[in-house]
């Protein structure tokens, strides 16, 4: 299928030919029949792209933040690894459209196949042939509303959400300052709403425009425009001002205290400069609000991914119910949004309108792209003369797999890919010329049966782990996954079952085991000289409560990433873990407690404490292990120095086992005999920590 994009790193806007996505089960799979080009925002969208790499750092400091913790938690080396695969990839355009839906996922209701739906979301609502939308983001289409008008709905709902904000009623003035698509909808939907507007704007076109509509509007001439506001709202100013300009400078807000009367509202839709002076504020006692986007919902994982809508008596305006009120407000024709259309392409050539937006050659207002009346094929997956049975199969193109994981296999010699699976196609599509694959599918099945796949690497979600690996085992295929290897014993007993009957050999992507200092380190303390103590601390760091690591679904911290340590500290004391006590930190439930404490016993009479800790400083190290028994003392400090005995060891390379532990994983396949009953004993071990946290 064709989809819109432009690269992170820089360069023009493509069409690209990629695998078709796949729906999750809140989610819909929509065939796109028109989008509309939100031309501020996907403007804005290339110029930082197309921007250089200071520039970039200049427009987002709060990723150059990120990059400087993560450099110092995993060093420079890794970091830019990780800065360069985020670079290599795409940004796919595009979030206001609509379609006719093909399937939907087994937790979806209201919404059926063959029925005609108003699509939304940045990321998911995309400039493509087919999207995949989850189902709060949908909105069945009334009858007699086009295609193309129905593709208004989001950016007419950002519209909407900006009026709200003003919370006005019958007869209030509201001023609305900048009249490209988004203003003119803000005025249209006041003018419904039964509010008296005066638009204004810089440019002539834009201000004719809104005249044709009915609207009172005027170029901005300064004094001469606040006159006519003053005059247009009997001598007090407008009840409320919205801004629906864009610009880096705040001339505009400081513009829009000028047409305020005292006590009025300013509502920032737009992107506009903020550097604001308390006077002309202060002296009128001017409310500021800001309106986020389509309205509540945005943003809230458990409302846009996981399907839990609000209760419309605590609130009302969802992002799905302002598109509802869109599309019933195109229906009854109190909303003309078909004279806003100012040019039409087809997808193909989606290129065209990008560069007639960049290059200011002709005015342009909604630019709406077209698509084929039927649904794109689905591509099998591309077969070559190979047929050694030896190849790679990829399920998962994310940061880590691009970054981290697939270099590791390179470095190892393991350079034989085949597939790649993603849920995104586009994902799938970069991943694959990235790295050499030589297939793609949306279908995690067509990689496990496909027979020139031998090895099928799992780096998807924590919770499809345990079903795709027992799938590809029960294949007869070697199967590296990312960790954790389950969420539940349940999920891990079935695991073990698929193992039992396969040819097929099972590893898990706990790296830490194999690097380099753990390894000097655990020959310093040999399992037959007698029990240790083991104390690791790790510096976690605080997460953004919407980071999926908060996503009870896919295990937590523990399962997510404490099983890393647990499986250190196991290879250290070189014996199972029998026992384990933990302790929470912090209130509220336990699986996504920022800090705890685990206990560990082993077999061998070895304990270990792992103190896995959110508040800690970013200038502190990530891990620090110490190791204490047999008469002697190590202390590893966050894999880049080794101490034993108070002597730093020198002719040992720092770093966290990735190659290596695929270097192993490689020799494992090849027939050299490595002990693997860590894999499922660390397993064991994890979700044992989890249901002494309370957390399974």
């Amino acid at each position: 299928m064709k989809q819109v994009v432009q690269p992170t790193g820089g360069g023009a806007i493509r069409v690209l030919d990629v695998p078709r996505p796949s729906i999750g089960a809140t989610e819909v799979l929509v065939r796109t029949e028109a989008s509309l080009i939100s031309a501020g925002t996907e403007l804005a969208m290339t110029k930082l792209a197309q921007s250089s790499l200071v520039q970039k750092a200049r427009a987002r400091p709060d990723l150059v933040r990120q990059v400087v913790q993560k450099a110092k938690s995993d060093g420079v080396g890794q970091t830019v690894k990780t800065v360069r695969n985020r670079l290599a990839g795409d940004t796919p355009l595009g979030y206001s459209a609509c379609g006719t839906v093909i399937a939907v996922g087994e937790a979806v209701s209201g919404i059926r196949p063959g029925q005609r739906v108003a699509t939304g979301g940045a990321g998911v609502a995309n400039h493509a042939e087919l999207q995949s939308v989850p189902s709060l983001l949908c909105s069945p289409v009334p009858d007699g509303v086009s295609a193309e008008e129905a593709a208004f709905s989001t950016v007419g709902s950002i519209a909407l959400h900006g009026l709200r904000q003003a919370d006005l009623g019958p007869g209030s003035k509201v001023a609305v300052i900048g009249l490209g698509l988004l203003g003119q909808l803000t005025a249209r939907l006041a003018e419904a709403s039964g509010l008296d507007v005066f638009g204004i704007d810089v440019g002539e076109t834009a201000v004719k425009r809104a005249r044709d509509a009915g609207i009172t509007a005027q170029v901005d001439n300064g004094q001469s425009t606040t006159d006519a506001v003053l005059q247009w709202s009997r001598g007090r100013g407008a009840d409320a001002v919205i801004i629906c300009a864009s610009s880096k400078s705040s001339a505009i807000a400081l513009r829009a205290a000028e047409l305020c009367r005292d006590r009025a509202v300013v509502v920032v839709v737009g992107d506009v400069g903020l550097d604001l002076e308390r006077a002309p504020f202060y002296e009128r006692e001017l409310s500021i609000r800001f309106a986020r986007s389509y309205g509540p919902g945005r943003y809230e994982r458990s409302y846009e991914e996981w399907g839990v809508d609000y209760p419309a008596g605590y609130v009302r305006w969802t992002e799905n119910r302002n598109f509802e009120s869109i599309l019933d407000l195109i229906a009854s024709g109190r909303l003309v949004v078909k004279d806003l259309v100012t040019h039409h392409f087809a997808i193909a050539e989606a290129d065209r309108a990008y560069e007639l937006m960049s290059n200011g050659s002709e005015p342009y207002l909604g630019i709406v792209l077209t698509y084929p009346d039927s649904e794109p094929e689905r591509p099998s997956v591309e077969k070559t003369s190979q047929q050694s049975g030896s190849g790679i199969g990829w399920i998962g193109a994310g940061n880590f797999s691009g970054g981290t994981l697939l270099p590791a296999f390179r470095d190892a010699g393991i350079s034989d890919f085949v597939t790649v699976a993603s849920a995104r196609g586009l994902s799938a599509k970069r991943f694959a010329d990235r790295h050499g694959f030589t297939g793609t599918s949306d279908d995690a099945s067509e990689v496990i049966n496909d027979p020139r796949v031998s090895t099928v690497v799992v780096s998807t979600p924590h919770s499809s782990h345990a079903e795709l690996a027992a799938q590809a085992l029960r294949a007869g295929k070697h199967v590296w996954v990312e960790k954790p290897l389950a969420l539940s014993f349940e999920e891990l007993e079935a695991v073990v079952e698929a193992e039992a009957t396969s040819n097929g050999v099972l590893f898990v992507g706990h790296n830490r085991r194999f690097a380099p200092m753990v390894q000097a380190l655990a020959s310093t303390f040999p399992a037959e000289s007698g029990p240790v103590g083991i104390t690791y601390r790790v510096n976690a760091g605080s997460i953004d409560p919407k980071h999926w690591y908060s996503d009870r679904r896919e295990g937590g911290r523990l399962l997510g990433e404490v099983c890393h340590f647990i499986d250190t500290c196991t290879a250290i004391a070189a014996s199972p873990v029998t026992e384990i006590a933990a302790l929470p930190g912090g209130e509220g439930e336990s699986a996504l407690a920022p800090s705890f404490v685990l206990c560990l016993r082993h077999a061998n009479g070895s304990v270990a404490t792992i103190s896995y800790l959110a508040g800690g400083p970013g200038t502190l190290g990530k891990e620090y292990i110490e190791v204490i028994g047999q008469g002697r003392h190590a202390v590893l400090d966050d894999f880049k120095t080794l101490t034993i005995d108070g002597k730093k060891v020198k002719d040992v390379e720092a770093g966290k086992g990735h190659l290596q532990a695929v270097s192993a994983f490689r020799d494992l396949i090849g027939g050299s005999p490595v002990d693997t009953s860590w894999v499922t004993d660390t397993a064991r071990a994890c979700l044992s920590a989890a249901a002494a946290l309370g957390t399974r």
